[in-house]
């Protein structure tokens, strides 16, 4: 089993990319964050005239998320339990006996603001999240934009960017402490090495290129989808096309059994 996830930086503007990739790629589950689009204005005749289904909750200019898939999807929800459903940070669905929690995590914008509180708080709802829904045991994969590079190695420059709202104790430690309810990074688990990013800024000259990256883009999963992960990798040639997102693909294959 294929899944992925993506921050396409808006779906209307990257849906060429998308859906070229889905048609090359043919993922079992392709989750998206931020996909800057109202209801009304989400292209779902567009997917699922290419074959797929689509579930997805969005808000206008920001935030967004959606799980598109060939198989049946089952058993949505949307938003945390204590903020409001338009929020449209939080999508929940089961594909193939797996539950799918696509999750865009608040940034930020800066560590002495609300925001950032806010952000530290996010984890720890997420965390009371899973853990009114599933146990340890249970198939679960928790993946997308969850705006966190938590270690040297996720980052180009680790020195020169500490202290960033992406990039610190603080936020390193809320991540690890919502991944300690259950969960494995499954890029970490078969990818050692530095260098390997999901986002380039598109404000840094080169990015790309230079290769300016940090990985803030994650797939987690529970012990028995752990156990059955073969690989993991990102998938850099979206980044490098005529208007891309300033993310890229990140993707986990599973042994069906």
């Amino acid at each position: 089993m294929k899944i992925a996830t993506f921050n396409a930086n808006s779906i209307r503007s990257r849906l060429g990319i998308i859906l070229a990739w889905l048609d090359e790629q043919k993922p079992d589950i392709l989750c998206v964050q931020e996909t800057k689009a109202q209801d009304k204005d989400f292209p779902i005749n567009e997917i699922t005239s290419a074959g797929f289904n689509c579930v997805f909750k969005g808000q206008k200019s920001y935030n967004g998320v959606c799980i598109i898939s060939p198989h049946k999807i089952e058993n949505v929800e949307i938003g945390l339990d204590d903020e409001p459903k338009d929020e449209s940070r939080i999508i929940k669905a089961c594909v193939n006996g797996i539950n799918i929690v696509n999750t865009y995590v608040p940034q930020g914008r800066e560590m002495e603001s609300e925001h950032f509180q806010y952000k530290l708080e996010w984890f720890k709802r997420l965390k009371k999240y899973f853990d009114s829904r599933f146990t340890p045991e249970s198939s679960v994969i928790w993946l997308g934009d969850l705006n966190v590079a938590p270690e040297d190695i996720d980052v180009h420059d680790p020195v020169g960017l500490r202290g960033h709202v992406c990039f610190n104790e603080q936020v390193t430690a809320a991540m690890y402490d919502t991944m300690n309810w259950g969960f494995t990074d499954l890029f970490r688990l078969h990818n050692k090495d530095a260098g390997q990013y999901t986002f380039w800024d598109y404000r840094a000259f080169g990015s790309i290129k230079r290769n300016l990256g940090w990985r803030i883009d994650h797939i987690m999963a529970t012990k028995p989808l752990a156990q059955k992960c073969t690989s993991s990798y990102v998938d850099k040639i979206p980044r490098t096309l005529p208007q891309p997102s300033d993310h890229t693909f990140l993707i986990a294959e599973l042994r069906k059994e």
